[in-house]
C-alpha cells in the first residue's frame, strides 16, 4: 500500500513564494516517478510537473517552468514543490502523484497513486 500526504499549502499574494511537500508512505518510493498535478475549479486535472527516481531528470509544464521547482528526498521519502513567483492562475488543488515509468510522463493516465490535495491560493 502506498499512500501519499501533501502539505504546505495556503494563501499567498501574487509574487509570493510557497513550497509543498508530499509524504510517501511504503519502502519503494525510490521506485515510483513522481508528479504534481493541479486542479482549478471548473477545470479538468493538468500535470505541473515530474521527476524521475532518482532525481537525474525533470519536466515541467510550459506555465510553470523557471517559476516552479520539483525536487526530492529519497532518503525522506518526501518530494517538493518550490513555487515562485506565483500568479493568481496558480490557484488550485495540487495533488502529488506516484507512478512506475521508463520516461517521464504527463499523462495523469500514468500515475497509480495518489494523495489527497492541498489548497493553494494566490490572491491579486
Amino acid at each position: 500500500q502506498v499512500q501519499l500526504v501533501e502539505s504546505g499549502g495556503g494563501l499567498v499574494q501574487a509574487g509570493g513564494s510557497l513550497r509543498l511537500s508530499c509524504v510517501v508512505s511504503g519502502r519503494t518510493f525510490s521506485s515510483y516517478a513522481m508528479g504534481w498535478f493541479r486542479q482549478a475549479p471548473g477545470n479538468e486535472r493538468e500535470f505541473v510537473a515530474a521527476v524521475s527516481r532518482s532525481s537525474d531528470s525533470t519536466n515541467y509544464a510550459d506555465s510553470v517552468k523557471g517559476r516552479f521547482t520539483i525536487s526530492r528526498d529519497n532518503a525522506k521519502n518526501t518530494i517538493y514543490l518550490q513555487m515562485n513567483s506565483l500568479k493568481p492562475e496558480d490557484t488550485a488543488v495540487y495533488y502529488c502523484a506516484a507512478g512506475i515509468m521508463n520516461w517521464l510522463r504527463s499523462a495523469d493516465r500514468h500515475y497509480a497513486y495518489w494523495g489527497q490535495g492541498t489548497q493553494v491560493t494566490v490572491s491579486s
